[in-house]
């Protein structure tokens, strides 16, 4: 779910930043709350036990399962998975960036390929610089809700 606060952003005061940060709607607190509460219930009831329940010998046993975890957490590969997983996101990101048409390319291509400083020259390039823009703009629509918003009919494009 997308939450714009372009809103909030420019109107924001001192101390703005977090107040944004705080926003429940769409917030990463929202997401990670129950889990977070989860571990730190967890971490303090174990902390409690080790310092107030445990004896001297379930101490040496625990301290013992804790050096026995943190040896066998170092045979996985973290940081190797994680470097997979981030360039996975990086190569999909970038091929729906790519996926994105711009009529940049088009247009230096034939701003440098139609010559001609007289009138047909230039309505036969303003022609195909317009057409360029109005693929690259369908192809946007067919994709992105707020662009459909914005031309729902082909008498807006027309417009």
């Amino acid at each position: 779910m997308t939450v714009t606060y372009t809103s909030r952003v420019a109107t924001a005061r001192f101390g703005g930043f977090s107040q944004l940060l705080l926003l429940w709607r769409g917030s990463i607190y929202k997401l990670l709350y129950r889990e977070l509460l989860l571990f730190l219930g967890a971490y303090l009831g174990l902390s409690l036990a080790y310092r107030f329940l445990f004896s001297e010998s379930q101490r040496r046993l625990f301290e013992k399962l804790v050096l026995y975890c943190d040896k066998s957490a170092n045979l996985i590969p973290v940081s190797f998975v994680l470097g997979f997983y981030v360039a996975l996101v990086l190569e999909r990101w970038w091929g729906q960036f790519r996926a994105v048409p711009a009529p940049d390319g088009l247009m230096v291509a034939v701003a440098g390929s139609v010559h001609g400083a007289d009138p047909r020259g230039r309505i036969l390039r303003r022609t195909l610089l317009r057409y360029g823009g109005l693929a690259a703009l369908l192809v946007l629509r067919a994709v992105s809700t707020p662009v459909y918003k914005r031309f729902p009919t082909t008498d807006h494009l027309v417009q």
